[in-house]
């Protein structure tokens, strides 16, 4: 039998000390990941929280993030702005929040569940949709007075329902709607199910509806709709994933995300509320 010569013995102590040392090498990075930066080979999940009349133009600005970051998938969460609040403020996992207004993002913020100061990226508008044969001939917002007419809107609490009850105090028009729905895509699916007479949605959504089917809505456009203007903020949720978190918000501000958003129909942010980061290539850095 061999005995092991000192030489040998120290060959074996050092082999085992940089196996040793691979391996905390290799969960140092593992952790690293955690905090939003990715590795090689490494795959992440980013959770995004965003106002229902977002579902069209998120999706296709999540599709070209993930192209850009190879390895991590986009999990989007549509529901009204006041809806998500309540989820992450009862400890749902989220790390982006996308709000179809201010008041709601200032709630989250003012509960300190933002990781940083929101930033807006677009703004958005009322219009009254029909079915594609207006039965109930709706020419003008007055027109949704009509006590005969079936008229749906959004609940007071949530963005698109908070628009729908300022164009009510500019214009002085009453209405007593049949219903009052939670997110805006509840009213216009009333509409073309012929559910309603009228409802009162975002532009984006009549217009995302007529781009899949034409002859689903009649849209009536009134002009003080432009007196009640929503602004949409974005921020980081404390406690995410906030580097990657970043990233995201980086990319709808970009000139690739603001071009999904302007083809959409949304406009650019109107109020000083929010402060506005302006647009940046896809992977710069926001200042």
């Amino acid at each position: 039998m061999n005995t092991p010569t000192l030489r040998g013995v120290l060959a074996l102590g050092g082999a085992a000390a940089l196996v040793l040392t691979a391996a905390c090498s290799s969960s140092e990075d593992s952790g690293s990941s955690a905090s939003g930066t990715q590795t090689a080979g490494s795959s992440q999940t980013l959770t995004v929280f965003a106002a229902a009349s977002l579902t069209t133009s998120f999706t296709e600005i999540a599709d070209g993030f993930e192209k850009d970051h190879p390895g991590v998938h986009v999990q989007l969460s549509f529901a009204g702005s006041s809806d998500l609040v309540s989820q992450i403020s009862e400890g749902a996992p989220a790390d982006v929040f996308a709000s179809a207004d201010e008041a709601n993002m200032n709630t989250l913020a003012d509960a300190g569940l933002t990781a940083q100061t929101p930033q807006a990226f677009a703004s958005n508008t009322m219009t009254i949709v029909t079915p594609s044969d207006n039965p109930g001939h709706v020419t003008s917002f007055q027109d949704l007075a009509n006590p005969d007419l079936k008229v749906v809107v959004c609940a007071p609490q949530v963005p698109c329902g908070a628009a729908a009850t300022q164009l009510e105090q500019v214009t002085g028009v009453t209405i007593a709607p049949v219903s009052e729905e939670s997110k805006v895509t509840d009213v216009l699916a009333k509409v073309t199910s012929g559910e309603a007479d009228a409802g009162l949605v975002y532009v984006t959504d009549a217009q995302g509806a007529l781009a899949a089917d034409p002859g689903s809505i009649t849209r009536v456009d009134f002009p003080e709709s432009k007196s009640v203007v929503n602004t949409y903020p974005i921020a980081p949720v404390k406690g995410g994933k906030t580097g990657l978190a970043e990233d995201f918000e980086t990319y709808v501000l970009s000139d690739a995300g603001q071009q999904v958003l302007a083809d959409a129909g949304f406009g650019e942010p109107t109020r000083s509320g929010v402060p506005r980061t302006p647009n940046v290539t896809p992977g710069a850095t926001a200042k």
